[in-house]
């Protein structure tokens, strides 16, 4: 489904020209042990749009764009052209705009992805599905479907999943789990940076934004009392409004709560999505080590027969480091302290999570980091 520069959009006779026996295709796929596409769950100012690059540039693949963010809703095929990364976003260049997958899900004279809810884009915490789940379940489906039906590998880019996986697991068991994780420090200063010179609130606002709609959820108040967030004094209304009034609010917050606020954002996610991945794409290693990226490679060519390249990425752990003069607005030795208490949480969860990989020292490890990445920061 990817459309390469100047070719047309396909059209439903193409999709039935190409489409291939699925039935028969997915019992090759379980007879050869193989996933039948990947769930690529990513945070905001992760590089995970890199990563996903990588799997897009693959002519076997059919790579979608973060499909639960709410522009899907209103999408039009007009417009497809007209997404392609700004010189300030840090994304890598694109062979096609961002979208452009969704084209054959919208009908013509018509707007908005077939099956797309804007309830959607909202991460949650809850310990089992809500009740719009199954609709995003089946909107998934139909995505999944159809590309398999052209004989193409799916691979899904998320940008608001991480609280979710386990809901993601047990509804697409047959798809491999892929977690992309950044230590928290360097994660916030892309988002800061943005915010700090280019005026763009969107990255220090969601933080604040998903913690204060899922507040009723007890491990979300606990976290957000342990890293000492001060949520926007507004209530929660609609999404939209909370949304508005979080914008609002971060344009003259301090820079100590948004770093709690992100933080805390970030521990929920690690310790929903570690334990459950099928496989952890660490960004922070993935630029320093040659090696690392070989054999990230080879593990997505065990899993699920394809090979994208992860050589040439950035090493963003010496970024962060020589960015450290531009940090505005924040004084490492002030957010220390936010260090201690989240790692002190990050212990009292050891045990409570059933599974193989050791989560907490797998987060802890990323604290660390953090911690000596912020000391560098200074008003």
């Amino acid at each position: 489904m990817t459309q390469q520069s100047g070719s047309a959009p396909r059209t439903a006779d193409d999709n039935r020209h190409t489409s291939v026996d699925p039935a028969g295709q997915d019992a090759v796929l379980q007879e050869k042990g193989l996933s039948r596409g990947i769930f690529l769950h990513t945070g905001w100012r992760s590089a995970g749009t890199w990563v996903w690059s990588r799997f897009r540039a693959l002519q076997t693949v059919t790579a979608f764009y973060e499909p639960l963010h709410p522009i899907l809703g209103d999408l039009r095929a007009a417009d497809i052209p007209a997404l392609e990364p700004t010189w300030t976003s840090g994304h890598p260049t694109l062979t096609a705009p961002y979208f452009t997958e969704y084209r054959p899900f919208i009908q013509d004279n018509s707007h908005g992805v077939a099956g797309y809810r804007k309830s959607f884009s909202t991460d949650r915490f809850g310990p089992v599905p809500d009740a719009g789940f199954p609709a995003l379940q089946a909107y998934l489906q139909n995505l999944c479907d159809q590309t398999t039906n052209q004989g193409k590998t799916p691979v899904f880019k998320f940008c608001r999943s991480l609280g979710r996986l386990p809901w993601f697991k047990s509804a697409f068991p047959e798809v491999m789990h892929a977690v992309v994780l950044r230590n928290p420090a360097s994660q916030f200063a892309s988002g800061w940076l943005l915010h700090q010179q280019w005026s763009n609130p969107f990255f220090v606002a969601a933080p604040f934004r998903v913690l204060g709609l899922n507040q009723a959820e007890p491990i979300v108040k606990q976290v957000i009392e342990v890293c000492g967030v001060r949520l926007p004094p507004a209530p929660v209304t609609s999404i939209d409004e909370y949304a508005a009034a979080c914008e609002q609010y971060v344009r003259n917050v301090e820079g100590d709560n948004a770093y709690r606020a992100f933080l805390a954002l970030w521990i929920l996610c690690a310790l929903r999505s570690v334990g459950d991945a099928d496989l952890l794409v660490d960004l922070d290693r993935l630029g320093q080590f040659p090696e690392y990226a070989s054999a990230l490679r080879t593990q997505v060519r065990t899993q699920v027969d394809i090979t994208p390249g992860f050589n040439g990425a950035r090493d963003l752990v010496a970024e962060t480091r020589r960015n450290a003069v531009r940090m505005k607005g924040i004084d490492g030795r002030m957010i220390r302290p936010i260090h201690a208490s989240a790692l002190n949480f990050v212990a009292s969860q050891k045990g409570s999570m059933g599974s193989a990989t050791d989560v907490t020292e797998v987060i802890k490890e990323k604290l660390a980091l953090a911690l000596d990445l912020s000391e560098q920061w200074r008003y």
